[in-house]
């Protein structure tokens, strides 16, 4: 089973690699549109990461309401449990 810190810490590996974001500004608490400047499209690259990293499939309506790292964070930990 992995663990909520292992999430984070892949999930912030994804935004450095996928985005260039600075790993200082990634935070549980950074928003992801306002603090990291994910826009829509990077939104669906970042499912289809989610999607490689996790095996499962992904369904658009789970991630409609996050906004935050923290949210992602949760998101992932659903699907690995």
């Amino acid at each position: 089973m992995i663990d909520q810190e292992q999430v984070y810490q892949k999930i912030s590996a994804v935004l450095v690699d996928l985005f260039e974001i600075d790993p200082a500004a990634i935070h549980p608490d950074a928003h992801l549109y306002e603090d990291l400047d994910i826009d829509s499209i990077d939104a669906v690259d970042l499912v289809v990461e989610l999607k490689k990293l996790t095996g499962k499939k992904i369904k658009p309506e789970d991630f409609k309401s996050v906004r935050t790292v923290q949210d992602v964070v949760t998101e992932v930990e659903k699907l690995f449990g």
